[in-house]
């Protein structure tokens, strides 16, 4: 049987989603058993840039009209195209700009050299084009994306939980840091997935894999209020990774 050919690239980010995938050590053999990788430039030069391709992974944000183009081309060329990580999904810390001017940021940093690099305000990449799958994590966990490219290659879509981070804290039978201990912490509002790594450690969730459907974010709000956070201080703090979710309900 052949082997789906996949592409893994890298817009405007940190590279973190595609290392994330390299350090897949134990199971990269058997990975590449299973898939034919035609181009993923950050682990081989031996790139194929025409290939159709059954899978892409895309990681970043668009940033420029340079990623807008590779982006558009990516997408003609892939019958499946998957958002690698929250800067994907969600425009990541770049797209903060968009809540503020961007001409006045880029004049504060770059003075009048500014006005002539390619950049534009930060999208996610399907504000771009069609996406068919997302997933989350600053950076992605390995196990989703395991499991995601398993799922791919049975012809199933790759599955998420919807439940909050919190869900997962309690699994893992942590101490809560916000009723605790008072610290503003949005593992309720926060999806689930990275198994509460943060919160096992003593440090209240910051909301790096975006939004979970399921929250309650009724109840979350009034949680909140009670430990004396203002809803802005909430959705400034949830803004940091996924700006462009939008306010909590």
């Amino acid at each position: 049987m052949t082997k789906p050919k996949v592409g893994i690239f890298g817009l405007t980010g940190c590279a973190g989603d595609q290392l994330a995938v390299l350090n897949c050590e134990d199971e990269l053999l058997d990975l590449v058993n299973l898939i034919d990788i035609r181009d993923f430039l950050m682990a081989s030069s031996a790139v194929d840039h025409e290939a159709k391709l059954d899978i892409a992974f895309v990681e970043g944000a668009v940033l420029s009209q340079r990623d807008e183009d590779t982006l558009r081309a990516i997408r003609a060329r892939s019958q499946v195209l998957v958002a690698l990580g929250t800067c994907a999904m969600w425009g990541g810390v770049a797209a903060l700009d968009r809540l503020h001017d961007r001409g006045a940021l880029l004049h504060q940093i770059y003075g009048d050299m500014g006005r002539t690099y390619d950049t534009k305000p930060a999208q996610a990449l399907d504000e771009i084009v069609k996406v068919d799958f997302g997933l989350p994590g600053c950076p992605i966990e390995k196990h989703e994306f395991l499991a995601a490219v398993a799922c791919l290659l049975n012809g199933d879509p790759p599955q998420l939980p919807h439940y909050p981070v919190c869900a997962e804290c309690r699994f893992a039978e942590n101490r809560c840091l916000m009723i605790q201990d008072g610290r503003l912490c949005l593992g309720p509002l926060t999806l689930a997935g990275c198994n509460a790594r943060c919160l096992s450690l003593g440090v209240p969730c910051v909301g790096c894999r975006g939004p979970a459907p399921d929250a309650n974010y009724q109840s979350a709000a009034a949680l909140y209020q009670s430990m004396g956070y203002t809803r802005e201080q909430v959705e400034r703090a949830m803004a940091t990774f996924a700006p462009l979710a939008g306010a909590i309900h």
